[in-house]
């Protein structure tokens, strides 16, 4: 009798065990709002402190934790629960994304005019170094 409840107890260790390991294997999200999961685009493999995510190619941004679209809108920056129609084509699960990292401020204007003013031009003033000389 005593082997039996040893197996027994055995086998339920080892089964805790086992899923201890797989809930281990998913993501670890940090979330703002507890119980509330990330846009389905957004899953992370680490764990990161983000709470803006920019869409270079559409020039939008996401803010994580008031769960808002950050875009330009006849010249200023609008939060929507939504994006507009004209980013209805967009496919935010294969759209590329850059995570906003070490910012965490309110004003997304400030920090866009900083990094991404220039975005897209090219700034050398530098000539060419294949170009022909004498």
């Amino acid at each position: 009798m005593d082997s039996n409840q040893e197996n027994k107890s055995l086998m339920l260790f080892i089964i805790v065990l086992i899923l201890l390991f797989f809930a281990s294997c998913g993501p670890v999200v940090l979330s703002s709002r507890i119980g509330e999961p990330p846009p389905p685009w957004f899953y992370p493999n680490r764990l990161e402190v983000v709470r803006y995510v920019y869409f270079p190619e559409y020039s939008f941004y996401y803010d994580l934790s008031a769960r808002t679209y950050i875009y330009l809108d006849g010249g200023v920056w609008v939060r929507r629960n939504v994006l507009p129609t004209k980013y209805r084509h967009v496919d935010l699960n294969r759209a590329r994304y850059e995570r906003i990292r070490n910012y965490n401020e309110e004003n997304i204007r400030r920090y866009h005019e900083e990094n991404n003013a220039n975005r897209g031009r090219s700034n050398r003033t530098a000539t060419r170094s294949n170009s022909k000389r004498n």
